[in-house]
C-alpha cells in the first residue's frame, strides 16, 4: 500500500504541472488584465504601461509562467496578489479554514443522513417510506443551490428573523462558538441537502444490487437476524460505490462552495475566487487553481485507500501491482 501511495503521489506531480499550464493559458486568453482594474482609464497610456512593467505583465507569457513555476518549486511561493499586494499563500490560508469548516460539516451531515435513509429505502423497497425517501432525494438534487439558499434566507432570516443572513460571525462580537454555529446553519443546510440527495440514490441502488446476492439468502437461511444481515454482510459489500461517491463529493463541494459562499457572504475560498476572477488577479487565480487541483487529487487518493480498507481483495491487488 505504501508503494502504491508513493507512486500515485509521483504521478500527481506531472498532473499538477499540466493543470497549471492549462489554467495559465486559459487565464491569458480571457479578456482584460489586472492593469485595467487598477489604473484610472482617464490616465495616459504611459501610466498603464508603467503599471504593466511593474507587475511583470510586459514579459512574454512563457516567461511569466516560468517565473511563477520557479518561485513555487524552489521557494514554495505563490507570489503576491496583483490587486492587494498580499502574499497569495497567506490569502488562501486565511480563507481555506472557513471553507473546510463549511465543507466538512456539510459532508459529515449529508453522509450521516443519506446512508441510513438509503439503506432503509432499499430494505423497504416500494413502501411509502421508500417513495418518501426517493422524493426527498430528487428534491435535494433538482433544487438549485442558489435558489434554496435565497429561499432559506428569505424565510428564516428576513421573515422569521431566527438566523443571520450572512457572514461567519456577528459584526462587533467576539466570534464565539455559538455565534459561528448560528451563521453555519443556513449554508450547511443548503450543501447538506445537495449531498444527501445525491448520496441517497447511490446508497439505495447499491443496496438493492447487493440484496439479491446468494450469500445474503444463505445468511438468512442460517437464521441470522435481518439487522445483522443488512448491517454487517450487505453494508460492507455495498461500501465500494458509497466510497466512490465520497471521493466525488469532496471536489463537488469545493466547487459548489463558490456559489454558497457568495450568497451567504461566507469568508472562504469561494469569495476569494470570485473576487480574483473579477479583478483579473492572475497570481491569486493560479494559486486557487493549484489548491483546487490538489484537493481533487487528494480526494481520489483517499478514495483508493478507503477502497483497500473496505475490500481486502483490492488491497491484495495493490500489493501485487507494487511487486510488479
Amino acid at each position: 500500500m505504501y508503494n502504491y501511495v508513493m507512486r500515485r503521489i509521483l504521478i500527481a506531480i506531472p498532473v499538477l504541472f499540466g493543470v497549471t499550464v492549462i489554467n495559465f493559458i486559459i487565464m491569458k486568453m480571457a479578456p482584460g488584465n489586472p492593469v485595467d482594474m487598477l489604473v484610472n482609464p482617464k490616465l495616459p497610456a504611459a501610466a498603464a504601461e508603467a503599471k504593466r512593467i511593474e507587475l511583470g505583465l510586459d514579459a512574454p507569457a512563457y516567461e511569466q509562467y516560468w517565473n511563477w513555476l520557479r518561485n513555487l518549486v524552489l521557494h514554495g511561493d505563490l507570489g503576491y496578489s496583483m490587486i492587494t499586494y498580499e502574499p497569495v499563500t497567506r490569502m488562501i490560508g486565511e480563507k481555506l479554514g472557513p471553507t473546510l469548516l463549511l465543507m466538512g460539516i456539510s459532508l459529515a451531515l449529508g453522509l450521516a443522513i443519506a446512508v441510513p435513509l438509503g439503506v432503509i429505502s432499499a430494505v423497504r423497497q416500494y413502501s411509502k417510506l421508500d417513495y418518501a425517501v426517493v422524493t426527498l432525494s430528487f428534491l435535494g438534487i433538482s433544487v438549485p443551490n442558489f435558489f434554496l439558499g435565497l429561499g432559506l434566507v428569505y424565510i428564516f432570516a428576513l421573515k422569521l428573523d431566527w438566523l443571520p443572513t450572512s457572514g461567519m460571525t456577528e459584526l462587533g462580537s467576539g466570534g464565539g462558538f455559538a455565534d459561528v454555529l448560528t451563521h453555519l446553519i443556513l449554508p450547511c443546510v443548503v450543501l447538506t441537502a445537495n449531498v444527501t440527495g445525491r448520496t441517497i440514490r447511490y446508497v439505495r441502488s447499491s443496496m438493492l444490487e447487493i440484496a439479491g446476492q446468494d450469500y445474503l439468502r444463505t445468511a438468512r437461511a442460517k437464521g441470522l437476524r435481518e439487522a445483522l444481515v443488512v448491517n454487517k454482510h450487505a453494508m460492507r459489500n455495498a461500501l465500494i460505490p458509497i466510497v466512490t461517491i465520497l471521493g466525488m463529493e469532496i471536489p463537488i463541494l469545493f466547487g459548489g462552495a463558490v456559489v454558497i459562499e457568495q450568497i451567504f457572504s461566507w469568508p472562504g475560498i469561494g469569495q476569494l475566487t470570485l473576487s480574483s476572477i473579477m479583478s483579473r488577479d492572475y497570481s491569486t487565480i493560479m494559486g486557487l487553481n493549484l489548491v483546487a487541483a490538489v484537493v481533487v487529487i487528494f480526494a481520489n487518493l483517499l478514495t483508493d485507500i478507503v477502497y483497500a480498507l473496505a475490500d481486502p481483495r483490492i488491497k491484495h491487488s495493490y500489493r501485487g501491482a507494487a511487486r510488479s
